[in-house]
């Protein structure tokens, strides 16, 4: 997360950098390309009129970020700072956002990508006259291209800009990537490398014979499914996040579940991170507020593993792994989430978990047998919705 700035955060109550209140954001039809303008023509504007130039970056803090209990994800609020040109405190960050969105722009104009470590190393260099650099290392440089998100209201993808792949996809859908068609059921053992930007320009559905998804937390997991062909079997499409599910995979998750009316079950760990991924997964993440809207699947279905399921299930006491202190403090933060309070099923599980004293792994279920966990848990639980969590 950013580093706050030390001018006081505020609610907008005076124009953005384009010249309207933070309330009336752009018109969702714009491209980033006319965003990155309107950005760099309001700097302009306020430089010929004989005003400081600045930029208004909504406030990207845990105060500022809300429950909406009607949409169901994590929302980012209205507070927001402002970076001025003429402020010795904010003048170098106010410069090296604009020399990032600078780059932005550049990339969307020639239709290119690039990684955050290239883009950090597109925008640093020694201010001339000087041996100040525009940026020290990546640390500096990426939250700044978070900043141009929220104030742009724009994807980083959409800023053409990729992360690293982690995790992989298949099953009973065919796509077209970058013009290449795709058919999921035929990618070996390794299935699909979800990539970082998956987008309608980049990403297009065109087949898909899925009744629906199942997300995995971690890539052993995926693999025995894969093997057992459990894709085939019960006609989905498996995917996942190799733990703590990236960016490109949360917004592959939101468009499939959205475009292809597909329900989203998940299949995490009994441990208080399990929990946590299918919170970010169900209603969007606090860092990534502004984003939830686009990448939050309320809809999201938790099977398991429950901490009822040692006893559902007659597991042995060797799959047992014991809670650490910092295992029962993350559990009873999770408790106090807006989103999971007053939820009587999901509070009854957690507890459950810390009067067991113990959690489990999607593995533990390999203790009965090696595809125990395709062949019989989540058949049984897929008949059996009443043992699931929301």
């Amino acid at each position: 997360m950013a580093k706050k700035s030390k001018s006081k955060a505020k609610k907008n109550k005076h124009p953005t950098a384009a010249g309207k209140p933070k309330s009336r954001r752009r018109p969702a039809k714009a491209n980033t390309g006319e965003k990155l303008e309107a950005l760099a023509q309001a700097v302009v504007d306020q430089a010929c009129g004989n005003t400081d130039p600045f930029v208004d970056i909504p406030l990207r803090a845990l105060s500022n970020v809300s429950f909406n209990v009607k949409t169901r994800y994590v929302e980012m609020g209205d507070k927001s700072q402002r970076r001025n040109f003429f402020n010795y405190g904010q003048a170098k960050r106010f410069m090296q956002t604009m020399l990032v969105a600078s780059k932005c722009k550049a990339l969307v104009n020639e239709g290119k990508s690039a990684s955050l470590r290239q883009v950090f190393y597109l925008a640093k260099h020694s201010i001339p006259g000087s041996k100040e650099k525009t940026f020290d290392d990546q640390a500096d440089c990426d939250p700044i291209l978070e900043d141009l998100e929220v104030a742009l209201d724009s994807l980083r993808e959409e800023l053409r800009i990729f992360a690293d792949s982690k995790g992989a996809m298949i099953g009973e859908i065919t796509f077209v990537d970058t013009g290449d068609t795709i058919d999921a059921t035929k990618l070996g053992s390794g299935g699909y490398a979800v990539p970082s930007i998956v987008e309608p320009d980049v990403l297009q559905f065109k087949k898909c014979n899925a009744k629906f998804i199942l997300h995995v937390e971690k890539g052993t997991v995926w693999r025995r499914f894969v093997e057992d062909r459990f894709w085939e079997k019960h006609h989905c499409i498996l995917i996942h996040g190799g733990g703590q599910p990236p960016r490109g995979v949360r917004r592959l998750l939101y468009r499939m579940h959205h475009e292809l009316k597909l329900p989203l079950y998940c299949l995490l760990d009994n441990d208080p991170w399990g929990y946590y991924i299918y919170s970010v997964i169900k209603q969007g993440s606090i860092n990534l507020a502004y984003e939830s809207r686009r990448m939050a699947v309320p809809a999201a279905h938790f099977i398991g593993v429950s901490s009822f399921d040692y006893e559902r299930f007659g597991l042995a006491d060797n799959v047992k792994i014991d809670l650490a202190d910092t295992d029962i403090k993350r559990a009873k933060q999770i408790l106090a989430y807006p989103w999971f309070e007053g939820k009587r099923p999901w509070i009854r599980e957690i507890r459950k978990m810390l009067v067991n004293g113990f959690k489990m792994e999607v593995e533990a279920f390999s203790n009965k047998y090696l595809s125990f966990v395709t062949e019989e848990y989540v058949p049984h639980k897929l008949k059996h919705p009443k043992e699931w969590l929301d």
